[in-house]
């Protein structure tokens, strides 16, 4: 018999965007899978059930992929690929392995050389980065910056002076309650002549993508809503 394979499985990273950012070929690929990873089973199930593929997702099998899963996890989770079926990895937004624990399947899928698939979907960071106008020719991401603000103030000018030194666009994240924090913290440390750009609620019906000078920023300090958010600057 042969094995199954691995899909990455795209989430949306807005509300009920589902219809007009998951491409077709991903509802394609969802009919012929019937074994999930999930960082959690009921987001999971309620993200397939609202694509109307499956008559009833009752018979689905889900397993939890997350950040607490362990190495030797998973041989146990990829016990259905040994018996010929696919599985497909599903990130709680946007992704699998991008900033997400679904790097950990794929890699121990090419460790037992299991052919790993990635279906097209939104992606917060990548889609930040193409609407900034910021370098895409070098870029880092960095996740998330200390909490601490002195901790985070010093990441901050040092990823700046990386940035000026190697013409590179750094990229962050935040939990969406601490946006107003971060951007104080960013406002704070870089340079006024650096670009910053803040992109909230990419493809929701609240998407707001701005980029201008840490010095026009500070005329106009932004207040951020609560909603998932990259900041991106390039010094």
């Amino acid at each position: 018999m042969s094995s199954g394979k691995l899909f990455l499985i795209p989430t949306t990273i807005a509300e009920s965007t589902q219809h007009s950012v998951i491409p077709s070929s991903v509802i394609e690929a969802l009919k012929y899978i019937d074994h999930f990873l999930a960082e959690d089973i009921r987001t999971a199930r309620r993200y397939l059930s609202s694509l109307k593929i499956y008559d009833s997702i009752e018979p689905l099998h889900f397993s939890v992929l997350n950040k607490e899963t362990r190495v030797q996890d998973l041989p146990e989770l990829f016990a259905p690929i040994r018996e010929g079926k696919n599985i497909g990895v599903l990130s709680e937004s946007g992704c699998p392995g991008i900033a997400d624990p679904g790097a950990l399947a794929a890699r121990y899928a090419h460790q037992h050389g299991i052919q790993v698939i990635p279906l097209t979907g939104p992606s917060s960071i990548l889609l930040a980065l193409m609407a900034s106008g910021l370098t895409g020719q070098n870029f880092a991401f960095h996740g998330y910056l200390p909490i601490d603000g002195k901790e985070s103030t010093e990441a901050i000018r040092s990823f700046e002076k990386e940035s000026r030194s190697k013409r590179q666009t750094q990229i962050f994240i935040e939990t969406p309650y601490r946006n107003n924090a971060m951007a104080g913290n960013l406002l704070k440390a870089l340079h006024e002549d650096t670009l910053l750009c803040i992109a909230i609620d990419i493809t929701g019906k609240d998407e707001s993508i701005i980029t201008k000078p840490v010095k026009a920023w500070r005329k106009d300090k932004p207040e951020l809503p609560k909603s998932p958010a990259v900041f991106l600057f390039l010094a």
